[in-house]
């Protein structure tokens, strides 16, 4: 929580929140004392949080400090979750399994891609076209892997610093839940290792969850791809989330989504029982 306000902190600049100050500034950002101001708290004991010397706080002074610090929703839950002050709305281990009612439910969308990922962004589950989507990776396992590991992530999402952000964003939710996950803590591990940007953009603490922007693809396949999406959360599963990406009916990326689909169709014929 502490490492999370001290971010957040540096990035709220004075005139963003409309305090006065003249000379030369020290610090990146509010000072401290400025954030115990705006939130109506005493100014030794948001210290004391930032430091980690005071580890609960009331639901009101989180949402004063979301108030000072300008967080949205996502972010404002995700520090009421490091808080302690929101109850758990499902498991902190989300499972992998994904249903047999819901794979076919996804293989019922033969013209556009779903897949199901868990909260660490890992891939559970594809329909038929969302492997030929992501074919052009290594492994369509993990959409942060993807994105900063893999050489194709560069040439596939068109906006991809954009995509980069929202992926860490999203991944920082995963942490609200439960920041010593093994297997959270092992992506981070191998994402800083690997990738300079990643590192950086996670220590902004960043939240965002899925938003209804869309994604600006390029398959090598059939070129340039515009798709709108939904997410839906899976009751029976908390933790796991649907995705389903959608074509405008007669668009481009529609005509270029129905190509994939035959071209993956062509070189990966379903096999059929012979005859006896």
């Amino acid at each position: 929580m502490g490492e999370f306000l001290r971010a957040r902190r540096a990035q709220r600049s004075p005139e963003e929140a409309g305090v006065l100050h003249s000379g030369r500034r020290r610090v990146t950002g509010l000072r401290r004392e400025e954030v115990a101001v705006l939130a109506g708290i005493n100014a030794d004991y948001y210290t004391r949080l930032e430091q980690g010397r005071e580890t609960r706080p009331s639901p009101q002074v989180l949402d004063a400090l979301c108030r000072a610090l300008d967080l949205g929703p996502d972010a404002r839950e995700h520090l009421h979750r490091l808080a302690g002050t929101t109850p758990e709305d499902g498991p902190a281990v989300v499972a992998r399994a994904v249903s047999p009612a819901l794979r076919q439910l996804m293989d019922g969308y033969p013209h556009t891609p779903a897949f199901v990922l868990d909260r660490v962004l890992d891939v559970l589950a594809t329909n038929s076209l969302a492997d030929a989507l992501f074919s052009p990776f290594r492994a369509a396992d993990n959409l942060a892997r993807m994105t900063f590991l893999d050489p194709a992530g560069a040439r596939f999402y068109a906006r991809w610093d954009w995509t980069a952000q929202a992926t860490v964003a999203n991944l920082r939710i995963a942490a609200g839940y439960d920041p010593h996950d093994p297997a959270l803590r092992r992506l981070v591990t191998e994402l800083t290792e690997g990738s300079e940007r990643f590192r950086d953009l996670w220590e902004t603490h960043q939240v965002r969850g899925k938003t209804r922007e869309p994604k600006h693809l390029v398959h090598p396949a059939v070129g340039p791809l515009t798709l709108t999406y939904q997410a839906f959360d899976v009751r029976d599963a908390p933790g796991q989330q649907l995705i389903i990406y959608h074509a405008e009916p007669g668009s481009p990326s529609a005509h270029a989504l129905a190509l994939l689909s035959s071209l993956h169709a062509t070189a990966s014929p379903s096999e059929t029982p012979l005859s006896s």
